[in-house]
C-alpha cells in the first residue's frame, strides 16, 4: 500500500513521463508502440493471444532481442487499445529491468518459448502490485492527454476522436 509521499512521488514521476512522450496524432495505439521500439532500438510486436478468465488480458513478454505484448484478441477497440498502452507503461516505467517473477501459465501460453530466454514477463494479475498500480496510472494519464488535447484545427475531431471514436451526428429535433 503506498503512503501519502509515496503516492505524490508516484504521481509526479508518472506524470512528468506521460506530459514528456510524443504522442502520434492522430492518435493510434499501434503507432504509439513503434515509435516506442524505435525509442528504445528494439522491435515490440503484438500477439493476439487466446486465453482462459484465470490469465489477464494483457502480458508483456521481455527476452534479451524484443518485447512482445499479447493481447486478447476478442476485445473492444478501446480496450485493446488500453491493454497495449498499459503494458508500453511497464516499458517507459522500466519494469521490464525489475527481477523476474514467477508467472503462472506463461507456458501455457508461449509453449514453444524457453523459460531461459524470456528475460521478464509481466501481467495484470495483482493491481495491488506498485508496478501495476505505476503502469495503470502511466497508461490512463497517456490516454487521458490524447483526450485533453482534443481536436486539431483542420481535422473535425483530432485525437479524441481516434481514441474513442467520433462522435454521431445528433439527430434533427422536429420542429413544433
Amino acid at each position: 500500500m503506498l503512503t501519502g509521499r509515496s503516492r505524490r512521488r508516484l504521481w509526479r514521476r508518472v506524470r512528468a513521463l506521460s506530459e514528456g512522450l510524443e504522442l502520434p496524432d492522430p492518435f493510434d495505439a499501434e503507432t504509439f508502440l513503434a515509435l516506442l521500439a524505435e525509442r528504445r532500438g528494439r522491435p515490440i510486436e503484438v500477439l493476439p493471444v487466446a486465453v482462459d478468465a484465470a490469465i489477464p488480458c494483457g502480458l508483456l513478454v521481455t527476452t534479451d532481442h524484443a518485447d512482445y505484448i499479447l493481447c486478447t484478441p476478442g476485445t473492444s477497440a478501446l480496450h485493446r487499445q488500453h491493454i497495449l498502452v498499459h503494458e508500453a507503461a511497464h516499458l517507459l516505467c522500466g519494469h521490464d529491468r525489475l527481477p523476474t517473477p514467477e508467472t503462472p501459465g506463461l507456458r501455457a501460453l508461449l509453449p514453444g518459448l524457453s523459460p531461459d530466454l524470456v528475460r521478464r514477463v509481466l501481467g495484470r494479475t495483482v493491481y495491488a502490485e506498485p508496478a501495476e498500480q505505476e503502469a495503470e496510472l502511466l497508461a490512463s494519464l497517456i490516454l487521458h492527454r490524447v483526450l485533453r488535447e482534443g481536436p486539431v484545427p483542420g481535422r473535425d475531431h483530432g485525437r479524441a476522436g481516434t481514441l474513442v471514436g467520433s462522435p454521431s451526428r445528433r439527430p434533427e429535433r422536429p420542429r413544433v
